[in-house]
């Protein structure tokens, strides 16, 4: 049983040492310890947990993690409420599947349309590596698109059926230019505007590549 994140292994991002990210990883953990873990952390949500085969990693995201992925979430949300299209904001909700062994909590996730229990769109700022396998532990899930934030730049992945996998795909998943669920929306312009210093600037800019 895993009591306390000093019983996991600690990996600390070194690329920015006033600003580090952490990362516990641990192994042969459990279902029922997994959750026993969720719950002792349910009440802070700073730390993002993922599960998968018994492997478990929790990052404490450091500033320039929340920065970004805050961005994103606005001016994704801003988009949908200027083109009118129905979505339900998720946030970093639980997502987990005890029979697929599997578990995450998204930077930001999004059901678009009608609500459901995945959302269709996860979002993941990434500054740090692990060893947990995100498109797989998303695959199973079943979420639909998964967008990693990583060296300033979005990867796209959309979800394949079983009978269209092939190898150039990665854990079930085909990297897109442009996303299926929001087709419309300018990937290189939302790449733009996260990275512009002022947010009232930022959303300005947004708000005329989008008109």
């Amino acid at each position: 049983m895993v009591n306390s994140l000093k019983e996991l292994i600690y990996e600390p991002e070194l690329n920015n040492a006033s600003d580090p990210e952490e990362i516990f990883v641990s192994s042969d953990i459990n279902w029922e310890n997994y959750e026993a873990l969720l719950v002792k952390l349910e009440d802070n949500s700073h730390y993002r947990v993922t599960y998968l085969d018994g492997v478990l990693q929790i990052v404490s995201p450091s500033k320039r993690h929340e920065k970004i992925k805050t961005r994103l979430a606005f001016l994704i949300e801003f988009y949908l409420f200027k083109k009118q299209i129905k979505h339900t904001p998720m946030g970093s909700t639980t997502l987990k599947n005890r029979l697929q062994k599997a578990g995450a909590e998204p930077d930001e996730c999004y059901c678009i349309e009608e609500e459901k229990d995945i959302p269709d769109l996860a979002i993941e700022v990434v500054f740090t590596s692990g060893n947990i396998k995100k498109l797989e532990t998303y695959r199973r899930l079943g979420v639909r698109e998964v967008w990693f934030w990583e060296n300033n730049f979005l990867k796209l992945y959309d979800l394949q059926e079983e009978s269209q996998l092939v190898s150039q795909y990665i854990y079930g998943y085909k990297q897109i230019q442009a996303s299926e669920l929001l087709p419309e929306l300018d990937i290189c312009l939302l790449e733009k505007c996260t990275l512009i210093a002022d947010q009232i600037e930022a959303v300005n800019e947004f708000e005329r590549g989008i008109a």
